[in-house]
């Protein structure tokens, strides 16, 4: 009888491309059965396979439309909210909000330009961004008006982070930018289409006349910054792109391009929810929490940038 495949939290949060604090939080709430072998805490693969079998059930609940008096369409309330977002900040946003609505809400961890697809077809309640804007050098703004057209909605500021490139320790080729990445000697690691990173890239690419097809590694792809600086640590990769975070995780050196704006947008359907965000990100523990990660600006957190 062969014995069972089991996961480290590590190798858990890699899994499911989220924090080990979210792993340990979902633990603790009974969400993935885990037990520990000696000082190390261990998931079966098949209560893993079960957690996400549930929450692919939950995520694909379809969103009622319920008519009124005039028989204009309108979606019906769902009782649970749902935050899209890849950045440990909604992680650290999800657990505070716990506290104010009494209810765990629901996490996704889909690309920016995805989340927001998704919220416009009901599928999200709050969503987090950072996508550039190449015309107008704006960051998320531009996006959420073209995609959020007709619905309600305001734009928070939650972090400024350096955005830029992974590279080697020593960073070895020279490699000091977007202009570098076309070279011969130089293979990238790429993000998903819809991830903040990915835009970045194609906008700085498109800036500068060069063409996806002249960058070796842009059809490698992977589904979060912490993945990426894996990529270029292990040697698999000479540079991708994403936060400086990532950089000190993963153990690369980061070259700074951009500060990058990360927003969070959320619907104003739900005038409650909308307070307890306003709330939550003007906190001094969630400001706290924020300022202990590296290379997160938080001196405009909060700030209210756009609202319909």
């Amino acid at each position: 009888m062969s014995e069972a495949t089991s996961y480290t939290i590590e190798e858990v949060a890699g899994l499911l491309k989220v924090s080990k604090l979210t792993v340990y939080d979902l633990i603790k709430k009974g969400l993935i059965p885990a037990y520990r072998v000696g000082r190390q805490m261990r998931v079966d693969e098949e209560d893993l396979k079960q957690y996400k079998a549930n929450m692919r059930t939950t995520a694909k609940t379809p969103v009622k439309e319920t008519s009124d008096m005039s028989g204009r369409q309108e979606p019906e309330q769902r009782q649970s909210v749902i935050i899209s977002g890849q950045d440990v900040s909604m992680d650290l946003l999800s657990k505070q909000l716990e506290q104010k609505i009494q209810a765990a809400p629901l996490r996704k961890y889909s690309g920016s330009l995805n989340s927001l697809i998704e919220m416009y077809r009901g599928a999200c309640d709050i969503v987090s961004l950072h996508l550039y804007d190449g015309e107008t050098g704006q960051y998320n703004i531009p996006y959420v008006k073209r995609i959020l057209t007709g619905e309600p909605f305001v734009l928070f500021h939650v972090v400024l982070r350096q955005a830029g490139l992974y590279v080697k320790k020593g960073n070895p080729l020279n490699i000091q930018g977007f202009k570098d990445l076309n070279r011969k000697d130089v293979r990238i690691v790429n993000r998903e289409k819809g991830s903040g990173a990915r835009v970045l890239l194609d906008e700085q690419l498109g800036s500068l006349g060069m063409k996806p097809f002249e960058v070796a590694g842009y059809n490698d792809i992977v589904t979060d910054h912490l993945s990426a600086a894996s990529q270029v640590s292990s040697g698999k990769a000479d540079a991708g792109v994403g936060a400086q975070h990532a950089a000190h995780m993963a153990g690369t050196d980061f070259i700074p391009i951009i500060r990058e704006q990360y927003d969070i947008v959320v619907l104003k359907q739900n005038r409650e929810l909308v307070q307890s965000v306003k709330d939550i990100l003007h906190s001094e523990e969630f400001r706290s929490q924020l300022s202990q990660l590296a290379g997160y600006d938080t001196k405009m957190t909060g700030r209210l940038l756009y609202e319909t």
